[in-house]
């Protein structure tokens, strides 16, 4: 009778325990009870909240580019830190706004916002075609954009007395444990810096309060997956190639970092869960068949579970789904008539 082979991977302990997971707050059954209960759940395991500040916001620069009117802004978005912010538009009356989050990208919103000032933000605005802020602000909405901890102006690897410290290790896992520590989050952290910026644009007097949105690819899809469940000021969401499961994506791919995640996450729901949450929201999903990061197949069962759950909501409508022949980048096809349809034309 031969020995039962004993496993000495942590790796593929975890992999197993992911896949045999089952969500205690998996949606099943009546949707409103379900999102009543689940919703709070969720957002307590961002942490604590820092206190709110004024963003005391001071204009640093304005130019124009590709006819459209750019400006630099730093603002305060918790006690101790201020980040920079650019904010992009056509004219000067009123428009629906757009906040475009970046993703787990080391310049940050810069490629995002269409500063292709150097040869490797040009070579990432090819690749993926992030320059979403751009593009956006070109067909009419104002868009706005910031950094989060460890990208673009806010990465500690650029600050002169910090470039040796921690040298190979992930900022956003250090990020991590120093925020757990204390009793926060760094998804909580950005998700409190993304409000702080909401907070300012609102005052400007070229954006219509009233009519607002959020976007993002990849790890920008976490963060807009994330705003749009915190801040009922955002009226339609975008989700850029972050649809996939967690046993899948982080732990079978290990493609997910500290400034994604939350303590007790994964027992409490899956992704399919999170995104199902924004019912009745308008949402449009994009998924690349060809995406390197999040793999087509667990992709489509995610959204097949937030199509039934937006179901159960009685807002099938809407949901929209865009399936494109392309990678981990943004596809744009239907971005414009979505944000018009549920914002207004700008």
């Amino acid at each position: 009778m031969s020995e039962p082979i004993r496993n000495t991977s942590p790796y593929e302990m975890f992999l197993a325990m992911a896949r045999r997971q089952v969500p205690r707050r998996r949606f099943a059954g009546d949707f409103a009870t379900w999102r009543d209960h689940t919703l709070p759940e969720v957002l307590d395991t961002l942490g604590h909240r820092p206190t709110a500040v004024d963003p005391n916001p001071e204009l640093i620069a304005e130019w124009r580019q590709d006819d459209l009117d750019c400006q630099r802004w730093v603002i305060d978005v918790c006690p101790g830190l201020s980040a920079i912010a650019q904010v992009n538009r056509r004219g000067d009356e009123p428009r629906p706004g757009i906040l475009c989050w970046h993703g787990h990208t080391v310049r940050g919103k810069e490629a995002v916002m269409g500063n292709d000032s150097s040869a490797a933000l040009q070579a990432e605005i090819a690749t993926t075609g992030t320059d979403y802020g751009r593009r956006m602000a070109a067909a009419g909405f104002v868009t706005f954009a910031i950094d989060w901890m460890g990208r673009g102006d806010l990465d500690d690897r650029g600050k002169p007395n910090h470039r040796d410290v921690a040298r190979g290790r992930d900022w956003c896992n250090l990020y991590y444990l120093h925020a757990t520590m204390l009793g926060f989050t760094p998804l909580g952290l950005n998700l409190a810096y993304g409000r702080a910026l909401l907070d300012f644009v609102t005052t400007l007097p070229y954006v219509d309060a009233d009519r607002l949105g959020v976007m993002g690819l990849s790890g920008g899809g976490t963060m807009t997956l994330w705003s749009a469940l915190s801040d009922d000021r955002l009226k339609a969401a975008e989700i850029v190639c972050y649809s996939d499961l967690f046993a899948d994506f982080g732990y079978r791919d290990l493609n997910y970092c500290g400034s994604q995640i939350t303590p007790g996450l994964f027992e409490l729901v899956d992704l399919p869960d999170l995104q199902g949450l924004l019912a009745p929201l308008p949402l449009l999903v994009d998924i690349g068949a060809y995406d390197e990061c999040f793999r087509v197949e667990s992709a489509m069962r995610c959204h097949e579970r937030v199509r039934e759950i937006y179901a159960a909501a009685g807002a099938a409508d809407q949901l929209r789904l865009e399936v494109f022949p392309g990678g981990h980048g943004w596809p744009a096809g239907q971005s414009v008539g979505f944000f018009g349809e549920f914002l207004g034309k700008p």
